[in-house]
């Protein structure tokens, strides 16, 4: 499991490791870019849901029990980007989450979503 921490004194939202690396790529980009967006997940427990507004000025930590970086889902990158960029913002679905690795992609995550995230938004 994998922690998403947002402001100084925030509780961590608990997500499994791959989820989180893609949030922190699609995160990173907006924010890096001054874009601020909802955020919000669905309790575990089934007690309910939280959401909380993204914004440059925010502390904000992922903590990753893992040294190794997971693989990037380029398709669920994309799909997690989009909805980020909503009306709704991105609302993760901790339960019902599986990732699917494209085939054959053997370079660094890093480098592999570089490029895409690169490019300004539309």
């Amino acid at each position: 499991m994998a922690e998403l921490i947002y402001g100084a004194e925030g509780d961590p939202v608990h997500m499994p490791e791959h989820l989180l690396a893609h949030v922190k790529v699609v995160v990173a980009t907006k924010l890096r870019r001054n874009e601020s967006f909802m955020l919000t997940w669905r309790h575990p427990d089934g007690s309910g849901r939280s959401s909380v507004w993204l914004q440059p000025a925010i502390p904000l930590r992922f903590v990753f029990d893992s040294p190794e970086e997971p693989p990037i889902d380029h398709a669920l990158l994309a799909r997690l980007a989009t909805a980020a960029s909503s009306n709704g913002g991105l609302i993760l679905d901790l339960e019902d989450l599986h990732l699917v690795t494209a085939a054959g992609d053997e370079s660094p995550p890093q480098e592999r979503v570089r490029s895409e995230l690169a490019q300004p938004a539309a």
